[in-house]
């Protein structure tokens, strides 16, 4: 479990039901630091906890996971981790956010200049499909020539 040799400290961290041992790295804002793998399987991130249906519920994070990639000059990353035992099912969205997200996402492949709606999401830079930017670019070649 250290196969490192770091210096770990045992740890007591609550998961909503009962208090569970663990050996941490130490304290970081009163939160127990765990590194990668190391945590508890009763604490996940955000991300673990939405894979799984789940969120956090308005909790405060119960311990922190801190690491770093395996790319040169890496930061160091940290991540929230929560009780599983207090989350709650995430909310599906009601019908009236899925009509707002659909308006959204037609607005997304909406081509300014001929207003047609395309399989792509638009580039954000111009707004323009590929052929109403293909047809300005070799309007703006012959008038440049």
């Amino acid at each position: 479990m250290n196969p490192r040799n770091r210096r770990q400290t045992v740890t007591k961290v609550f998961d909503g039901r009962t208090h569970h041992v663990a050996l941490c790295r130490g304290e970081r804002d009163g939160l127990p630091v765990f590194g990668w793998s190391e945590a508890p399987s009763t604490l996940l991130t955000r991300s673990q906890l939405r894979a799984v249906g789940l969120r956090p519920n308005g909790q405060d994070p119960s311990a922190l996971l801190v690491f770093r990639h395996h790319l040169p000059y890496a930061r160091e990353t940290t991540a929230e981790l929560f009780s599983v035992e207090l989350a709650a099912p995430y909310r599906p969205p009601t019908p009236a956010q899925l009509t707002a997200l659909d308006r959204a996402m037609e607005a997304r492949r909406t081509c300014v200049d001929c207003a047609g709606i395309q399989d792509y999401c638009v580039p954000t830079s111009t707004r323009q499909c590929w052929t109403c930017f293909d047809l300005e670019q070799a309007d703006r070649a012959g008038v440049a020539a």
